[in-house]
């Protein structure tokens, strides 16, 4: 059968091209998978291990239950008519960052469902994705507590990221609007509807924030910065005079030419305390 050998070369080109095409951008295989309920393409691309920390599954990992989450993802987006649109993208060395914007068909028309996903690796066989997202679109409430996922520890860059965080622990509130453009914006994890754009809005917004007693403390895990966008994977350990059990969040701070935040976006589900 003189063709076999060209076939075979075929079906392992197709099988190259599938993986440099996840490896050059994981998280849009991962959608791709998210969309047709279809686990393989993600563990042709990487062989090893494919791990998944989702808001509402937690850990996943294991050919079965990625077949599982995969399948009910696929049930839940298609029930909702989901589709997607892609925000921005943060990249470093072995880790992307994309935020994404789903529009989900709530009965009285598409609401929009911020969802940011974190693709790491650390060699070109296994993968792990972190998802970020409130779950109030989904399940219509707040209050999900989500334990940390990740424990080490990771240093802000020294600039107007910095200052915001330690406005944002400290409490103060006119040191955290000063961090902002003109016409910057801090935008909620619940969706654009939820957005304070300038500092009248900045100003009212973090003086309800802070009213539980204090700021809120955010200790960064994971930091990817390409100089304009710094996406931080964090846990929250206090807010005002409460200390918490770490909870799992990303925030993305964007910065203006004029070296301002011109945009801080939040994918997270903390609630403030009583």
């Amino acid at each position: 059968m003189p063709w076999f050998p060209d076939f075979a070369s075929a079906a392992a080109l197709a099988r190259q091209e599938t993986a440099d095409a996840g490896h050059a951008d994981p998280v849009r295989q991962y959608i791709a998978a998210l969309n047709n309920g279809d686990v393989r393409a993600l563990e042709t691309v990487w062989p090893g291990e494919v791990v998944i920390n989702d808001p509402r599954s937690g850990e996943v990992r294991g050919h079965r239950h990625l077949r599982q989450f995969l399948s009910y993802s696929q049930a839940l987006l298609a029930e909702r008519h989901a589709t997607v649109d892609t925000v921005a993208e943060t990249m470093c060395p072995g880790r992307a960052v994309v935020e994404l914007l789903a529009h989900l068909d709530t009965g009285e028309g598409k609401q929009p469902w911020p969802v940011a996903v974190v693709a790491e690796s650390s060699d070109d066989r296994s993968v792990v994705f972190r998802s970020y997202f409130s779950r109030w679109p989904v399940d219509g409430r707040h209050g999900h507590d989500r334990p940390a996922i990740l424990g080490s520890a990771a240093d802000l860059p020294g600039d107007v990221v910095s200052r915001f965080a330690g406005a944002l622990g400290g409490g103060d509130v006119d040191a955290v609007v000063s961090a902002f453009a003109p016409d910057g914006y801090y935008r909620e994890a619940i969706g654009p509807q939820a957005t304070h754009r300038g500092a009248n809005e900045l100003r009212s917004f973090f003086t309800g924030l802070f009213s539980a007693g204090g700021g809120i403390s955010l200790r960064p895990c994971r930091v990817t910065d390409n100089g304009v966008r710094c996406a931080i994977e964090y846990n929250c350990v206090r807010w005002g005079g409460r200390e918490l059990p770490p909870q799992a969040g990303l925030c993305v701070c964007e910065r203006g030419p004029d070296g301002l935040l011109a945009g801080v976006r939040e994918y997270d589900d903390l609630e403030p305390p009583a």
